[in-house]
């Protein structure tokens, strides 16, 4: 019996919110060319600062798993 309560007052919420959810689509996208060209040159500038920090990131990943085996040989030639 809980279950079916809850399955119940799920699908209320789920149908009393899509009203606003389908009142959203009735806008108009009126922006000029020239904002798009901008919104796309800022989205090229995030994704070209993301590349050195990756490439960081994989560097650091490499430094680490070489000091780990730098020591795993150091313990088993030091016999441990």
């Amino acid at each position: 019996m809980k279950t079916l309560r809850t399955i119940l007052g799920t699908l209320t919420m789920t149908v009393a919110a899509a009203p606003s959810a389908f009142a959203s689509t009735t806008k108009v996208y009126s922006s000029s060319t020239l904002v798009l060209a901008f919104v796309g040159f800022l989205a090229m500038i995030v994704v070209i600062q993301l590349i050195p920090a990756i490439m960081t990131l994989i560097g650091a990943l490499k430094g680490l798993a070489k000091k780990n085996e730098d020591v795993r040989v150091a313990n088993v030639e030091a016999g441990k």
